[in-house]
């Protein structure tokens, strides 16, 4: 670590380590934050750089080093890359042997048939068009981004195996894979003798598809997790407490992930009613989805996706509370599928 050089932009504080639980991945050396940050969104060509930045300082100021990358991230695709190389060469370089940073390929990224998929080419070219735009020599982790029909699964994993054997990345990983086909991929990258070290899905109380099969082949076959959207894109926070705010993500068409249309008025109930039961644990409701996300036993970490620095210091907040009561965990039952 290089405390002593000077550095105009970012010194790093000195206490980021203070209070950041950090969870064994897996049966790996690695220990991953409880909270990891996500560039999904607002880290494009299309935001101000400035906010960017401040957000990657304040989330390592608070103990946060790890940051979730993807080839497709932006808008437009590679732009999120290409701030976080920028960032990372103008203040976090000194730090790099601190941070985790992982990208991924699998969804469209450019024309034609080598533009997505698993293939071995499309991957390999992915994870050297992701180095150069982010400036470093290695990823931490590379996954593939998703499952690919079309391609037999030992070519998707055998080109992992070669990015790590490469010197492209020191750990693998896979997202959204369902429970067989990760059996599977753990089955072949184990042959291979490059073991999966983490799965990327979704999950919140909104998406809880996990708990039907995948957690227990995490747990029994002792690889780490990742979740990504915690907080349900927004829905989980006080945003949509009185309805669909003018200006959130729902209300904007170009937004295809999240639409006025998931929104009924059934949804803003729970959101209500659970946003009552976060205020009786003296928790934002934002911070109880995190909570909540980060009790269950298979997973290692939580995505958080931030489009300002106080989005990341009251999720941060969350860690202060993450113990459940059995009626509490009973009571988020209840009005979900109520």
């Amino acid at each position: 670590m290089i405390t002593k050089d000077s550095n105009p932009l970012y010194c790093a504080a000195e206490t980021r380590y203070e209070n950041m639980p950090y969870r064994r991945c897996g049966k790996s050396g690695l220990r991953l934050p409880a909270l990891s940050l996500g560039l999904w969104q607002n880290f494009g060509e299309v935001d101000p750089f400035c906010n960017a930045q401040t957000m990657l300082h304040r989330a390592f100021d608070l103990g946060i080093n790890h940051f979730d990358l993807a080839n497709n991230y932006g808008p437009p695709f590679g732009s999120a890359e290409s701030t976080f190389g920028k960032v990372m060469t103008n203040s976090l370089k000194p730090y790099r042997d601190e941070i985790l940073v992982s990208s991924k390929a699998g969804y469209d990224m450019w024309p034609g048939p080598y533009g997505i998929g698993g293939s071995r080419k499309y991957l390999i070219s992915s994870c050297d068009q992701s180095l150069k735009r982010t400036g470093l020599d290695y990823f931490d982790v590379f996954y593939s981004h998703c499952y690919d029909p079309d391609t037999p699964l030992e070519e998707t994993m055998q080109a992992l195996d070669y990015i790590v054997r490469s010197g492209r990345a020191l750990y693998v990983g896979i997202s959204s894979y369902s429970p067989v086909h990760t059996k599977q991929a753990i089955r072949i990258l184990e042959d291979l003798g490059t073991p999966l070290l983490i799965h990327q899905p979704s999950y919140n109380m909104f998406d809880r598809w996990i708990e039907d099969g995948l957690t227990d082949v995490l747990l029994d076959e002792n690889v780490g997790s990742i979740v990504f959207s915690p907080l349900a894109q927004g829905l989980l926070t006080n945003k949509y407490l009185k309805g669909i705010p003018e200006n959130s993500r729902a209300a904007r068409s170009e937004q295809i992930y999240l639409s006025e249309d998931n929104i009924g008025k059934g949804k803003l109930d729970k959101i209500s009613q659970l946003n009552s039961l976060a205020q009786q644990r003296d928790q934002s409701l934002a911070q109880m989805a995190v909570a909540w996300v980060l009790s269950n036993q298979a997973v290692t970490s939580a995505i958080i996706g931030a489009s300002k620095v106080s989005q990341i210091e009251d999720c941060v907040a969350a860690l202060d509370n993450l113990t459940f009561s059995e009626s509490e965990l009973t009571n988020i039952n209840q009005i979900l599928e109520s």
